[in-house]
Parts: C-alpha cells; sequence; structure tokens
C-alpha cells in the first residue's frame, strides 16, 4: 500500500452510472425522463431497430410520459468522425433538454457525442485523447442522457468513454471524461434478444475482454500520483473494488456467452449476458483496458475487405469486439509473466479447473480458454483470416503505439518490437 504524500497513487475513485435493470426495464423509461427532467428530447437509435418494434414502443413511452421526441435512426455501425459530425449536427438543430440512446454500443457513444458536442461546442480534435487529438477536458455537466442498450456488448451505458474511426487516419480512438456518462441506464434482457448469432458472439467478446483486460491492468498503486484530483485520468488500474465487478463480468461471460450464441431465445442467458456487460463496462469505465484494445482499434481501422456475415452496416468491416478479441490469447499469454497468480484467477473464472495445475500453467489456461471460446463461436481464426498478412505489421504497430493512453495500463511494458511479435502470433491463434 502507498502512503501519503508517496510518489505512486494512493486513492482510488469510483464513479459509476444509476442503473435500472431487469426484464420489462424499458417499460418504466417515462419514469425516468421524468425524474430528470426532460421535455423534449432526441432519440438516438439505429433503423435496424424498427423491425423489432424497439423503437415505436420507446418513443410511445416518452410521449405517455410528455416528452417530445425527435427520432435520429441514422446511427453508424463502428461509428466514424463523419458519422458523428453528421449526428451531432441534427443535434444541433433542435432545442432539446435531454437525450435518450436505444442501440449497442455505437448508437450509446452517438449519443454521448451529440450532448458533448452540443453542450460544449468544439472542434472534433479538441476533446479526443492525446496524442491523436488535443484531449481537452470537459468543461463541466452535460445534459441527462438515458441509455438503453440493446446489445451485450461495450457496456457503454455504464462509461466515460466515446470510440469513434478516424477515417482519413485510418485509426480508431476515444473521449474520455467522466462527465460524458449517462445519467442512468436501462437495461432490459427483452431488449438484447433481436441479436444475431454473429453480433452476440462479437458483443460478448467485448464483454469479457473489458473484464479481463480491467481485471490484469498495471495495479492503481503502481502508477504515479496524480499532480491533482482533476488530472487523474478516468482508467486508474485494477483496484480492489473494480475487481468486484470484473471477477462477476467474467464469471457471467465464461458461463453464459455460449449459450446465448446457440439460442438467442435462452432469456436466462440474455439476462446474464447483459448484466456482464453492464458489470465489465463499470470495472473498464474504472480501471481501464490495455494492450487487447490498443491492439484492436488499428485493426479495425486498416480493415480490407473482411466483411461479416449478417452484420449490419455496408462496406467492409471488423466489429469492435472480433477486433479487440482475435489479439487478446496472445496478448494474455505476454502479459501473464507480470501477474500470474491474477491470469489464473481469471481462468478460474471463466470456468477452466485449475486444481492441481502450477502457477504458470494456470495462468497460460487463460489463453487457451479464449481460444477455445472464440472456436465455440465460430469466429475467424486470426488476423489472417481476416485479411491481414505480415506485410501490414508496421501500420498495424503504429496504430497501436497511438494508444499511450491504454498502452501504460498494462502490467508488462510493451515496446514496438514486442507489439510486432503480438501482431504475428495473432495472425493465426487456431
Amino acid at each position: 500500500m502507498g502512503i501519503p504524500n508517496s510518489p505512486l497513487e494512493t486513492i482510488i475513485v469510483m464513479e459509476t452510472v444509476p442503473i435500472r435493470f431487469g426484464v420489462g426495464a424499458t417499460e418504466e423509461i417515462g419514469y425516468e425522463a421524468q425524474r430528470l427532467g426532460m421535455r423534449r428530447v432526441l432519440l438516438v437509435t439505429d433503423a435496424h431497430l424498427r423491425p423489432f418494434g424497439l423503437i415505436d414502443k420507446v418513443e410511445a413511452l416518452l410521449h405517455e410520459a410528455g416528452v417530445a421526441v425527435t427520432v435520429y435512426d441514422a446511427v453508424h455501425v463502428e461509428p466514424t468522425d463523419r458519422s458523428f459530425e453528421a449526428a451531432i449536427a441534427v443535434g444541433r438543430e433542435g432545442d432539446y433538454d435531454g437525450f435518450v440512446a436505444l442501440g449497442g454500443g455505437s448508437v450509446i457513444d452517438s449519443a454521448k457525442a451529440v450532448n458533448l458536442y452540443t453542450s460544449y461546442p468544439a472542434p472534433l480534435l479538441d476533446y479526443i485523447n492525446r496524442p491523436i487529438g488535443a484531449g481537452k477536458p470537459v468543461p463541466g455537466p452535460l445534459k441527462p442522457l438515458i441509455a438503453v442498450p440493446t446489445t451485450a456488448g461495450t457496456g457503454s451505458e455504464a462509461t466515460p468513454v466515446i470510440v469513434l474511426d478516424l477515417l482519413d487516419l485510418k485509426l480508431k480512438t476515444g473521449i474520455s471524461h467522466r462527465f460524458i456518462r449517462p445519467s442512468v441506464a436501462v437495461v432490459d434482457p427483452l431488449n438484447a434478444r433481436s441479436q444475431p448469432p454473429f453480433v452476440t458472439a462479437s458483443s460478448g467478446c467485448d464483454v469479457l475482454c473489458h473484464a479481463l483486460e480491467s481485471y490484469i491492468s498495471r495495479p492503481y498503486n503502481s502508477r504515479p500520483r496524480a499532480a491533482s484530483p482533476a488530472e487523474r485520468p478516468s482508467y486508474i488500474g485494477a483496484n480492489p473494488i473494480a475487481d468486484v465487478w470484473c471477477e462477476q463480468a467474467i464469471h457471467y461471460g465464461g458461463r453464459y456467452l455460449r449459450r446465448a450464441f446457440y439460442n438467442g431465445d435462452d432469456l436466462e442467458a440474455r439476462t446474464y449476458t447483459m448484466l456482464a456487460a453492464t458489470f465489465a463496462g463499470i470495472g473498464f469505465g474504472n480501471a481501464g483496458v490495455h494492450i487487447p484494445h490498443a491492439m484492436a482499434y488499428p485493426i479495425a481501422g486498416l480493415v480490407k475487405e473482411y466483411r461479416p456475415a449478417g452484420f449490419p452496416g455496408e462496406g467492409p468491416i471488423i466489429p469492435h469486439g472480433l477486433s479487440v478479441m482475435v489479439n487478446a490469447p496472445a496478448a494474455f499469454r505476454f502479459t501473464a509473466p507480470a501477474w500470474p497468480e491474477r491470469h489464473a484467477r481469471a481462468a478460474e473464472l471463466l470456468g477452466v479447473d485449475t486444481r492441481g495445475m502450477r502457477s504458470r500453467e494456470a495462468a497460460g489456461a487463460l489463453a487457451d480458454e479464449l481460444a477455445a471460446i472464440m472456436r465455440d463461436l465460430e469466429l475467424p481464426s486470426g488476423l489472417a483470416a481476416m485479411g491481414y498478412t505480415l506485410d501490414d505489421l508496421p501500420a498495424l504497430v503504429a496504430g497501436a503505439r497511438k494508444q499511450q493512453r491504454l498502452l501504460v495500463n498494462s502490467p508488462r511494458p510493451v515496446n514496438d518490437e514486442q507489439l510486432a511479435e503480438l501482431f504475428r502470433a495473432s495472425m493465426h491463434w487456431s
């Protein structure tokens, strides 16, 4: 433990979002809107949800609560700087006193961006994390935002993070600040039943990586002490409070993700995978992710021709959860020597029987189990299966290197040569 006036951090800060969770929770969205004083809202959503009746249902519930609603349903799957600019322009057209996000992480992140840039207008790069953007702090609290997730994935309903692709740079990056968190999360497992199997798999892999990376991140009390409370980063590293959320998310993901993939109508599995997503969002929104996510951003940004069957949207795309999970076995084999006990515990939480294993053997079982999960979820067998070759290594390493806010969270420091080896190992994991 650190001591006062130590050069190392001694303080854990945990902030999270009020949560309304359970089957049928959507029915109470009107109450939440009234509680937050909403009268005129922009409902940010995804047109692909309309055939399932979710958009009409939420709009009707808000109307019943006396809230005027304008619907924006042109959100881009895996949002970009251009799709954000388009959504922000719509947000500026109305005198909205709040926002509702109905959809997956792309929708919720888009609504966060509209809220931020309409509340405190600025060039897009001003708030984007350094060194890609200026990394300016959000000036103050935003307007009320109700997040209603329809996927068990990003946990964006509980995080202070916005993620986007910068198209010209072919790079995925983000914005982090405590004021970005939604005002409340309404998490209803019924809303996830429309997820196709591949979306369930990719989103669920994101949940696992959020929880695992946060659980196995550089401990908070090994990091330099923040110069002031205002300068303490959103991602503070592994800590006893975040561990509680991450452990449960890992356990639920290991137990229920395969069931939700093979039977989308398994309500118990949908319930616990939704709970895992929110728990992981709370955990990683505090502790933070590291190498697998840093590697994932250039993988998604440099996509060539890969197009997953049945995935919404147009054009080549590598969904975020897939771009993260494909690196996870190699990344956790690399970090295992830095904290074998924690890797072994993570494997156990996923359901691996580690009894009788030595510490290093149990730590290595984590990577093996993640590869097994990908096989069971019928995901591509590595970067090569998504169109990448060894010729792409320099560009992939350069893109990952730019994610220093994530890489500093790794329990084992990583340099460019090691990143190249991790990408090489991720070409074929099976």
